[in-house]
């Protein structure tokens, strides 16, 4: 870390050396934004793994093929998509225009927004901070990182690798706790993205608001797994194990509890032990399973285990050769079953390897509880009932839907990703991206003769009154 790189003045200097830069260059050319894309890629490239062995260092534990398949290829697919499409992205869209205002052209112009903060979360510090940035410089933008105070040895190769890429009037970081993540939120950014809980979004929401600063809040919630009665529960249970023990459990989209048909869940506890014996034979020496990134969220949530046991729930431990996790941060999946109501692991997002499993009566009841929460950041469903599908899709609501399938969604560089109430606003990834960065401008262009001067004023009864009325009866019968 810089001396002052988590000083508020580092950060307002930042912010005056980029803005200043933008004045100067306000709409970089296509080939200016390529070049910038394509030195991230070589920079990432050729610090892929100093970032692997930091963000292994900051987590304890943290398996390399984790971060090579979550962090750097989704990041790299990122880039070679974006800088694949961006020409035609950029490229003004004719638009019609109603005869009534024939002849002229309409066009939207796609105008950078100037400088852009993007606040960082820890769980998965790599691509979080880079496939915003990828976003924000295919638009044209300039843009300062905050860096997430838990993971520093992370935030020291993402320095190293960005400092060879960008100048720090294109590309700058801080770091620094809740004092700089307090003064970031509040500078007069011209777009700002933040990645973290609903309840610090709310925070930096309110702050934003200050300079009526666009927000895009990318948060989380509390994301079901729902199987439908046709579903296979061998493969459900197996494809949910993948997404919720992916970086243990740390992720915002991973399935936060799972419905069931009510008198399925001894089988499906039990189909979950064996995929996840098979994925994770071992756990405590396996580097394929992560560990939970620091003490404090380990006892966060070792003590929501102990509130759900104390209050009736039965839990079931998926630990395949029966280990001791003493004196490490790694932790089994524990699923809770007959959790009683107000239990905290069915009201706050759990971010961690506990999955509550609950029954239902009917498709509907089971839709009911999920539109009675806030709405999630993403839904599951196990079903290859194609009326089942649709009815699901119309009849709840969240920020992306994985069928038969976790997680997977997240990573089409063609679909939109983002939150939908309490599970955030906004969206990015691929062209989403590009437009959440820039300004969508309309611009209506006349030539010499200007059928509009018919309607000025003075409003005689043979005048521009006269054509008015005559416009109106074409929508007035």
């Amino acid at each position: 870390m810089n001396p002052d790189s988590s000083s508020v003045e580092h950060l307002q200097a930042l912010f005056a050396l980029q803005r200043a830069a933008f004045e100067r260059a306000p709409m970089p050319t296509l080939q200016q934004r390529l070049a910038g894309l394509h030195a991230l890629r070589s920079a990432l490239v050729r610090h892929q793994e100093a970032l692997i062995a930091a963000v292994n260092a900051d987590f304890s534990a943290r398996s390399r093929h984790e971060t090579l398949l979550a962090e750097i290829l989704t990041t790299l697919q990122g880039i070679a998509h974006t800088a694949r499409h961006l020409r035609g992205w950029m490229k003004p869209q004719r638009r019609g225009v109603n005869v009534l205002f024939a002849p002229a052209s309409n066009r939207v112009y796609f105008q950078p927004l100037g400088v852009v903060g993007v606040m960082v979360p820890w769980n998965y510090p790599i691509q979080l901070a880079l496939l915003p940035l990828v976003g924000a410089l295919a638009a044209g933008n300039r843009v300062v990182l905050k860096l997430s105070e838990f993971t520093p040895a992370t935030n020291q190769a993402l320095r190293t690798l960005l400092a060879e890429a960008f100048e720090d009037d294109t590309v700058a970081v801080v770091e620094g706790a809740l004092d700089i993540s307090s003064a970031f939120a509040q500078q007069p950014w011209d777009h700002l993205l933040f990645t973290g809980s609903t309840a610090v979004g709310k925070i930096v929401m309110a702050a934003a608001a200050r300079h009526l600063t666009p927000v895009t809040l990318e948060l989380g919630g509390k994301s079901p797994a729902l199987v439908a009665p046709d579903a296979d529960l061998a493969v459900a249970a197996r494809r949910i194990a993948f997404g919720k023990l992916l970086n243990a459990g740390q992720t915002c989209i991973a399935p936060d509890y799972v419905l069931l048909p009510a008198g399925q869940e001894q089988a499906f506890a039990r189909a979950m032990q064996a995929a996840v014996a098979q994925l994770y034979p071992t756990l405590r020496d396996n580097p394929d399973y992560s560990a939970i990134v620091n003490e404090r969220q380990h006892q966060r949530l070792q003590a929501w285990l102990e509130q759900a046991r104390a209050g009736g729930a039965e839990v079931i431990a998926c630990n395949p050769a029966g280990e001791s996790f003493e004196g490490t941060r790694k932790m089994p999946l524990h699923l809770l079953l007959g959790v009683p109501e107000g239990a905290t692991v069915l009201e706050e997002e759990i971010f961690g390897p506990l999955l509550p499993v609950l029954g239902y009566t009917s498709l509907e009841e089971a839709m009911a509880q999920i539109r009675r929460g806030p709405r999630p950041l993403a839904l599951y469903l196990f079903s290859h009932d194609r009326r089942v599908q649709q009815q699901v899709l119309e009849r709840t609501h969240s920020g992306g839907v994985t069928i038969n399938d976790t997680l997977m969604h997240v990573a089409q560089d063609e679909l939109p990703f983002g939150g939908v109430g309490a599970s955030g606003m906004g969206q990015y990834h691929g062209h989403e991206g590009f437009l959440t960065f820039s300004k969508a401008k309309g611009v209506h262009a006349k030539g010499r003769f200007n059928s509009g001067e018919l309607v000025y004023p003075p409003y005689a009864p043979a005048g521009g009154g006269w054509l008015l009325r005559q416009l109106l009866r074409r929508f007035i019968r």
